[in-house]
């Protein structure tokens, strides 16, 4: 183990930081850990008696910065560390020498311990009984320094520290540490530097996973001898290689394949081929260093066909990948999967053309070496495809013929730890494209953080071999074997959140089969340490100031043991209503984006109800389990509906809706169809009414005292009159009225609207005369244009003396003329 402070709140919190994150004698080893908070920290033992060395500490500060400063500008540092890092001591210790000035400790009015670790890493929490006695609660909290200064001992001081902390037992030799504890307050970041060493020569495990369908049986033909040849090629980049081999075409339904009777079990009939059936996904040979199998798993395999263009390729490359122990996986081995193909492959939400619709699992399905889930899950999504990769640490290669190269290229992006290759006419070049390609592989390093929890903040800094900084998921590039690459991982937490049960995350460098734990501790609370020297109290954690409780069990506040089970609000539900964490005994409630949870057993919100005019519940409930809990006085589903409306729904004998309904807004709603009335009073099928009615007649007829004939009458006050109603038109002559007042509105109506329109009509046209009655040609025009007139003559023809008229010929060409 690394050497740690000694013991006691406070004196951990003030032995750890120091200027530039490292102070003695809490050195971090080789500067790997760096803490970094507000505060600036030194050994207990230098502020016991601060009081009385206020001013030597100011002169010793201030000969200090200057003295730093002025070897700083003498070797021409770059990086003004010590400086700022004195600064900060500086700015901590001066303003204590003389008149204190309130820092956000104090500002924050924190009336308790949680709440004055929350503001920032730098206030501390006074747990003295005695100290400043007769003040209130809010006066414990302030920066340790301050605390100190007012007369609180360091040993009383509860300022949880932030630290790493890597154990010594390390196993890992790629990725080192194998496993780190980070503890984090509110406000606080740790970094600590992560170290991957790519080895010389990996043992390599190579699967092929083959496109069988028919346009790639050249290619087939071609793997008989790139086993023997990769091998050898293979010699100089690794120790031990093993080889295995599997195939695959694409769902066995329409509309992927025909299923036409003659071609069902031979999808190349038409090419006068003999094909084998298709199938999704089929395992042939394990992983093996035996190239002579591998060779004659080659010569026996036959190739098959489909319909459409793209392939089932990424069902294939699933299975492949989580069916471990079905491929043969080895643990110590790079793991590298080639996927020969010629066409694209289908990604999730093609199979609905197919009629499925049940999502890819990411499980493996493997039955006799064959993929039997084929035709009953989608193919996996791009998303699902990348996180199986990773967590099997399998890194891809895609070798494609012609243009769908550039598809799988645009997909690298997504799937990492994936390159792609383009294969040259029957595989020429295949060797070389593995070589080349797993030589890539290993010379990029880079990491990716997974299982990320909330409230945490990772930043992620790559420290190249070259010198370069590369932020974020980028890595670096042209690394050589056994070559160390750094990553500065720094971790910050800004609030505490929820404590939920997992509280650890993997940093995981693509392709490695290491990886790094990171447990992650919040300090979100005061904890109390067992001492033979002291004997500590802390402030309850209740709106009562003055209460004072004893520590046990380390929390702070707890007089006894909490159970789990004080998380229910009742013993068959879920604990804190299964909105947030019981811690303590006490339920911290989640946080939500679309409003607050709340309540003793997180068990109301301010969101999940529904709205009357603009206001959860009408403003008059609360939200509980998502329905309004109205308050005394209101009702409905809404809280919309004031109480005092049920007068409305009150029969004479104090019946709500005469017990047949429920009452809505002061308004009856009849539970049985066959009741009617405002207050649902009118039942004729009701078996009960007829009983009544018996009674009722019974005691008319044969009771014939006085006394009984009136409280028959009092308590049959109702009469039932039956209607016959035809459903043809009524004969009331209101009906025919209201149609004739109908009719001759309409009719006026639209007389109106003709006589309008006839008015437009008339109007336009006498315009139309006018315009052209005083059109006149000019003169100069007269000879280009010609207007025909018309020639009238009167004629009176008498049967005794008929007139002749006499019409001369003219050419057909000369201008007619009337003649006078």
């Amino acid at each position: 183990m690394r050497p740690r402070c000694p013991s006691g709140s406070a004196a951990s919190y003030l032995r750890l930081g120091g200027v530039g994150g490292t102070s003695s004698p809490c050195r971090l080893p080789r500067g790997l850990y760096r803490v970094r908070d507000s505060a600036t920290s030194f050994c207990a033992e230098s502020v016991l008696d601060l009081r009385g060395k206020q001013n030597c500490i100011m002169w010793i500060s201030l000969l200090a910065f200057l003295t730093v400063g002025l070897l700083s500008l003498q070797k021409c540092q770059r990086h003004p560390g010590p400086v700022l890092g004195m600064s900060r001591l500086l700015a901590v210790i001066v303003p204590g020498s003389g008149q204190r000035s309130d820092s956000r400790c104090v500002i924050s009015n924190a009336a308790t311990c949680t709440a004055c670790l929350a503001v920032g890493p730098e206030c501390g929490w006074c747990v003295e009984e005695d100290f400043m006695a007769g003040t209130k609660l809010k006066q414990r909290c302030d920066i340790v320094l301050h605390l100190i200064q007012r007369g609180c001992k360091p040993d009383f001081i509860e300022s949880p520290k932030v630290d790493v902390i890597v154990p010594n037992n390390e196993a890992n030799i790629q990725v080192i540490p194998g496993e780190a504890s980070v503890h984090l307050r509110p406000g606080s970041e740790a970094s600590f530097m992560l170290k991957v060493r790519p080895l010389e020569k990996y043992p390599v495990d190579l699967y092929y996973l083959v496109d069988v369908s028919a346009s790639m049986h050249r290619h087939i033909e071609r793997l008989n001898s790139v086993g023997f040849e990769l091998s050898q090629k293979m010699e100089n980049i690794s120790i031990d290689l093993q080889l295995g081999f599997g195939s695959y075409v694409d769902k066995t339904v329409s509309p992927y394949i025909s299923i036409h009777p003659k071609r069902i079990h031979n999808q190349c009939s038409d090419y006068e081929l003999d094909c084998m059936p298709p199938h999704g996904f089929i395992h042939v040979l394990s992983l093996t260093d035996k190239i002579s199998e591998f060779r004659s798993v080659i010569n026996k395999q036959k190739i098959s066909g489909n319909i459409d263009t793209p392939e089932g390729g990424f069902d294939a490359v699933l299975q492949a990948v989580v069916c471990q122990s079905h491929i043969g996986w080895r643990k110590e081995a790079k793991r590298l999967l080639l996927m020969m193909t010629d066409q694209t492959s289908h990604l999730a939400l093609d199979s609905k053309l197919a009629g499925i619709v049940i999502p890819n699992d990411g499980k493996c399905h493997l039955k006799e070496n064959m993929y039997i889930k084929a035709n009953s899950m989608e193919y996996p999504s791009l998303g699902q495809l990348s996180e199986k990769l990773v967590d099997n640490n399998i890194n891809v290669i895609f070798a494609v013929q012609g243009s769908q190269y550039h598809w799988y290229k645009d997909l690298l992006p997504l799937l990492p730890g994936t390159v792609a290759k383009q294969i040259e006419s029957e595989t020429a070049n295949l060797g070389d494209l593995v070589v080349e390609a797993y030589k890539k592989l290993l010379s990029e390093v880079k990491i990716q953080v997974d299982n990320t929890l909330k409230d945490i903040h990772v930043k992620v800094t790559a420290i190249c071999p070259d010198g370069s900084r590369k932020m974020g998921s980028e890595g670096c590039k042209n690394v050589k074997s056994s070559t160390e690459v750094f990553f500065n991982i720094s971790i910050a937490m800004k609030e505490c959140g929820t404590i939920g049960r997992r509280n650890h995350m993997m940093i995981k460098p693509l392709g490695f089969n290491e990886s790094s734990r990171i447990n992650i501790h919040k300090r979100c609370a005061c904890q109390c340490e067992d001492s033979a020297k002291h004997k500590k109290i802390c402030i309850n954690e209740t709106p009562h100031e003055d209460e004072v409780s004893p520590c046990k069990d380390g929390i702070c506040g707890s007089s006894e043991k909490l159970s789990s089970e004080q998380c229910k609000k009742q013993q068959d539900h879920h604990l804190c209503s299964g909105q947030g964490e019981c811690v303590h005994g006490k339920c911290v409630c989640y946080k939500n984006k679309y409003g607050t949870i709340y309540g003793k057993y997180c068990e109301k919100d301010d969101f999940s109800c529904p709205y009357y005019l603009g206001n959860l519940c009408a403003g008059n409930g609360e939200c509980e389990a998502g329905k309004c809990k109205c308050f005394r006085g209101w009702e409905g589903d809404r809280c919309q509906c004031a109480l005092s409306l049920q007068k409305h729904c009150m029969n004479p004998n104090g019946q709500i809706c005469s017990k047949r309904g429920t009452c809505v807004c002061g308004k009856c709603k009849c539970a049985d169809p066959n009741s009617l009335g405002r207050l649902c009073e009118f039942c004729p099928s009701c078996r009960k009414v007829c009983s009544d009615m018996r009674n009722c007649e019974s005691c008319r007829h044969f009771n014939s005292s006085h006394n009984t004939l009136g409280q028959c009458k009092t308590t049959c006050n109702y009469r039932m009159h039956y209607l016959e109603i035809s459903e043809c038109l009524s004969d009331d002559p209101s009906y025919f009225r209201i149609f004739f007042i109908i009719f001759i509105i309409t009719f006026l109506i639209g007389l109106l609207k003709v006589c309008i329109i006839r008015q437009i009509i008339v109007y336009c046209d006498h315009s139309r005369i006018k315009s052209s009655a005083g059109y006149r040609v000019p003169a100069a025009k007269k000879d280009k244009t010609f207007l025909p007139t018309v020639c009238a003559k009167t004629v009176t023809y008498r049967r005794d003396k008929p007139e002749e008229i006499n019409i001369d010929r003219r050419q057909v060409n000369e201008a007619f003329k009337c003649s006078s």
